[in-house]
């Protein structure tokens, strides 16, 4: 069962489908030109909310975890991205080891690394998991249902390499966003190949830089299918810093918030869209802790203050954060048995490799979908992204619905190689 659309206001979505597809030779043709200019992120996975009225990423991770929660038969693609990946990192790569999350291990992650040892090693290589986490002194064995096992051991730091016991790897992969730093343990690291890159962790990475990167592919790609780019875009201001002894910043914060609102309303307008906007705060740094934080009024901030105060300043996270977020919220309007349904798309390499649906509890709003309470059941995607059918009726296909969204996600991948670009140390234009 796949998730349908509930609202009247299909207009404009099923005009961008209908677009989209009319444009698929011209859409594959620019996304080829695009990655034969810049190297797209290892791997990645983006969060796509369908309004009725528009379709955007409101996230993109550069460290993706829930692989586990891919269908079987998205596996194939998987692993043929994997050995496209690989190939044109390392040819003659033997052994990879796969950093993951300083973290607890529940099952759910613990699964989906499993899935991801299983990926590499249908792709040809030799997969050990190696933990930097300082509380892991000992190799620990996992057991999974099913009966599948993860071990994970720790890593072994030599002069110029990393690696674990009796395993030395040409290729290190992290699944670690390094949210509380980059530790010496990966620092200079010579003759192996670490990705995603270091400053591709949080330490560095901005959502506002990620965000005006969209923004510019989003305009480019709306002038390819002759669309309004913010059909596939959602708005988005810097937010101001906060002091924390004074509360300064506030006040303008307010007004940004007003004003992104005010454009928001404006579109609505022009759409004939009937529903309330808001926006969503978020910690510019994922790293520290504020959000995120829907609001339909700029007035709602002074009943925030207090815990704005602490979180944006990374008070209750160790360290300061680096401003704010302010994201125009996109409705989420997919719905399964009533629950709201939101697809996740992942890609390895600069394929689109399958994707799910996180689905929570009914009950909840659809510009609020994570009431307390609510539970996460994965619904994999049915069919590929890769296989649109042209001639269908807009709306009523849901291969086209898929291969829109992988569009969609893809034109976030390629934001987050500019991202990466734009923020290399090592990069003549280092910013």
């Amino acid at each position: 069962m796949v998730p349908h659309l509930v609202t009247a206001l299909t207009g404009p979505i099923n005009e961008l489908e209908q677009r989209v597809l009319d444009s698929m030779p011209a859409i594959e043709r620019w996304f080829r030109l695009e990655w034969m200019e810049h190297t797209p992120p290892f791997y990645s996975s983006v969060e796509v909310r369908n309004a009725g009225f528009k379709l955007a990423p409101v996230d993109t991770s550069l460290f993706p975890d829930g692989w586990n929660h891919l269908s079987p038969e998205m596996l194939p693609l998987a692993v043929q991205a994997a050995m496209a990946a690989i190939e044109k990192i390392c040819p003659e790569a033997r052994n990879l080891l796969l950093i993951p999350e300083n973290r607890s291990t529940p099952t759910s992650y613990l699964a989906s690394l499993a899935q991801l040892r299983r990926i590499f090693h249908m792709a040809g290589l030799n997969v050990r998991l190696g933990s930097i986490d300082p509380a892991l002194k000992k190799t620990t064995t996992f057991e999974l249902p099913g009966g599948e096992s993860v071990t994970l051991e720790p890593v072994i730091r030599g002069k110029r390499r990393l690696g674990v016991k009796d395993f030395d790897p040409c290729t290190i992969l992290l699944n670690n966003d390094l949210s509380a730093g980059v530790p010496g343990i990966l620092e200079d690291i010579h003759e192996q190949y670490l990705l995603p890159p270091l400053h591709g962790g949080w330490p560095t990475r901005r959502k506002s830089k990620h965000a005006k990167c969209y923004e510019e592919v989003a305009k480019r790609m709306g002038k390819l299918l002759g669309v309004d780019p913010w059909l596939i875009n959602p708005l988005f201001d810097r937010g101001a810093r906060i002091n924390p002894s004074n509360g300064a910043g506030l006040e303008q914060l307010s007004s940004q918030v007003d004003g992104l609102l005010a454009k928001i309303r404006r579109k609505y307008k022009e759409y004939g869209i009937k529903e309330k906007p808001f926006v969503v705060l978020k910690s510019d740094n994922a790293a520290h802790g504020l959000g995120p934080v829907m609001m339909r009024d700029a007035k709602e901030l002074e009943a925030l203050s207090g815990s704005l105060k602490n979180q944006a300043t990374g008070s209750q996270a160790g360290g300061p954060a680096d401003g704010i977020l302010i994201q125009e919220g996109v409705l989420t309007r997919e719905r399964l048995n009533d629950a709201l349904a939101e697809p996740l798309v992942f890609m390895m390499d600069r394929y689109v490799v399958g994707g799910f649906y996180r689905i929570h509890a009914p009950g909840g709003d659809a510009d609020n979908p994570a009431p307390t309470g609510a539970s996460f059941v994965p619904l994999a995607f049915e069919q590929s992204t890769h296989l649109p059918q042209p001639g269908s009726k807009p709306g009523a296909s849901v291969p086209n619905r898929f291969y829109m969204y992988g569009v969609v996600a893809r034109l976030a991948m390629l934001a987050a190689s500019y991202e990466l670009e734009a923020t290399d140390p090592d990069a003549e234009n280092y910013e």
